[in-house]
């Protein structure tokens, strides 16, 4: 697309608070803070589930094929193209079965889904970050402005980078989210970024849809030790 997904012509200089609630992926946390230059509070979306049985998700082993690498923890992201450098904290499952998002106090900062693929391991690799809040853009303000070619980089606990490649960029109604597709095991070592996109529904405190970034991995010889 010759636009980016985020067109910022359409979120005010308000900067409306909002999680990245995540339609079929993550809930937001529960909260509600002023706009920026007042108005009524808003607050994040409704809890929505994880990924079920129904999705496998591979985690670095599959039975289609040996890993890409082995698993090991990512602990920086970087992507030139929209000059993301940011550490990656492990999110995990919270006790309803939803998906934790990163803390608004650290919204410059993205998180790695740890149940999930390790990035450079089999599987779907799944990163999340907040768009903005209301003091401003957050880590994946830019991620709509990604295109095919683009480079990301995954530094990894053992020393190793993972460097993708962006297959495609997407932008998702929440309420028909692709699961499958983000969370589901292609076979390959794979890695997606998400954060919330489209129009701001003042109503409900959130974004309508999600913006989501499809990557894969250069080729075994680019995940390289640093």
């Amino acid at each position: 697309m010759a636009r980016s997904l985020e067109r910022r012509g359409r979120r005010s200089r308000a900067w409306p608070a909002a999680a990245v609630a995540l339609g079929g992926v993550v809930a937001a946390t529960a909260f509600a803070v002023q706009a920026f230059q007042g108005g009524p509070a808003v607050t994040a979306a409704p809890p929505v589930p994880a990924p079920d049985a129904s999705v496998p998700e591979a985690a670095g082993t599959g039975t289609g094929g040996a890993a890409v690498l082995p698993r090991s923890a990512p602990v920086r992201l970087e992507i030139p193209r929209i000059g993301v450098r940011t550490p990656l904290m492990p999110l995990a499952k919270n006790p309803d079965r939803t998906v934790e998002v990163p803390p608004l106090s650290r919204a410059r900062e993205a998180g790695w889904y740890r149940p999930g693929a390790a990035p450079g391991s089999r599987g779907a690799a799944v990163i999340i970050g907040h768009v903005d809040t209301a003091r401003g853009p957050a880590v994946f303000y830019r991620l709509g402005e990604l295109r095919p070619g683009d480079r990301v980089n995954v530094a990894r606990a053992d020393g190793r980078t993972a460097a993708f490649r962006i297959d495609s960029v997407e932008r998702a109604s929440k309420n028909g989210f692709p699961t499958r597709r983000v969370y589901g095991d292609p076979g390959y070592a794979a890695i997606r970024l998400i954060t919330c996109g489209g129009r701001f529904d003042r109503a409900t405190g959130h974004y309508v849809d999600n913006v989501i970034a499809y990557g894969r991995l250069l080729r075994p010889g680019a995940a390289e030790s640093t």
